[in-house]
């Protein structure tokens, strides 16, 4: 008599999908439903709908409405927080499938804080295309949250920035020295004492917008009455050469300059300087394959000398 084959109960099969789950977490991630469409690339009826499933299939609402924006009920709260770490279980078995199939990852994803000069970071991955000429390798050059966004949403292997985000881990790199810098003629330089708050208030701001998802983070003073704000640190040291205003920027950018007379230091009765440690962050360092390995250990060698040069 033939062995009748063993079944799974159907009471044990999930009702609700990991897609929406992911809604789920979106939806409270991003505030609402527009932005979480946004997020997921998808439309905003197909996240309102996947949302409705779960409340059905689960028996439960996880959003109320205060007014117009939906907000996570208790229940959704709890459940968003199981959600999370549900998905990130499922990613981690998917890159786990991923590395035992492959024995050298064919590509690595960087998230580097503008912060780091790129060219430090490319000396870096010179001498890891030594070792891995095969590897491809992605720079995603990022500011502030943006550094911790792509972390968050598992888009890069490795990122170097100056926040760790809760449930990672990273190693100290180097210690970034941000000054205040003017051109030479300046309106400040010409105060014959250092600038107040009132005097910054007076004279155009250059700050880098933070590029994560949501800029959800700033940096520093940022009080005064005209800001030009721009995306990238070369941009704002342009503007700082011409004489459009004034900025905190790292060392790393401005040194030479000021060796060579085109900018000035800005004297500030406080905060003159202003330090940012930078950190280097593996997204699962568990199961992190050998490329990605040899590259954060020539990161945490070299980038720290290429800082001080």
């Amino acid at each position: 008599m033939a062995t009748p084959k063993a079944t799974v109960p159907t009471c044990c099969e999930p009702k609700v999908s990991l897609d929406q789950w992911r809604a789920l977490l979106a939806v409270i991630d991003a505030g609402g439903y527009a932005k979480a469409a946004e997020m997921l690339n998808k439309s905003q009826s197909a996240v309102s709908y996947a949302i409705q499933q779960m409340e059905t299939l689960l028996g439960v609402a996880v959003f109320e409405l205060q007014g117009r924006r939906a907000v996570p009920t208790p229940a959704g709260e709890v459940l968003y927080r199981r959600a999370r770490v549900l998905l990130e279980q499922a990613e981690r078995l998917e890159r786990a499938a991923a590395s035992l199939s492959s024995h050298i990852e064919p590509l690595i994803s960087i998230a580097a804080d503008l912060i780091i000069p790129s060219e430090k970071i490319l000396r870096c991955l010179e001498i890891f295309a030594r070792d891995y000429p095969e590897t491809r390798v992605e720079i995603y050059e990022s500011v502030l949250s943006g550094t911790e966004d792509a972390l968050l949403q598992r888009q890069v292997d490795l990122a170097i920035g100056g926040r760790v985000p809760p449930g990672f881990m990273g190693d100290k790199l180097v210690t970034v020295i941000m000054r205040g810098v003017t051109s030479p003629d300046h309106p400040l330089q010409q105060l014959g004492r250092p600038a107040n708050v009132e005097d910054l208030r007076q004279h155009r701001q250059i700050i880098v917008r933070d590029s994560g998802l949501f800029r959800r983070r700033s940096e520093g003073w940022q009080e005064a009455e005209q800001r030009w704000t721009v995306s990238h640190i070369k941009t704002s040291l342009e503007a700082i050469r011409m004489g459009l205003g004034y900025a905190w920027l790292p060392d790393a950018y401005t040194h030479q300059e000021i060796a060579a007379g085109r900018l000035k230091y800005l004297s500030v009765e406080v905060g003159a300087e202003r330090e940012v440690p930078i950190y280097i962050t593996f997204a699962d360092r568990d199961f992190a394959g050998p490329a990605t390995r040899r590259l954060a250990d020539i990161l945490k060698a070299e980038l720290p000398r290429a800082c001080k040069k």
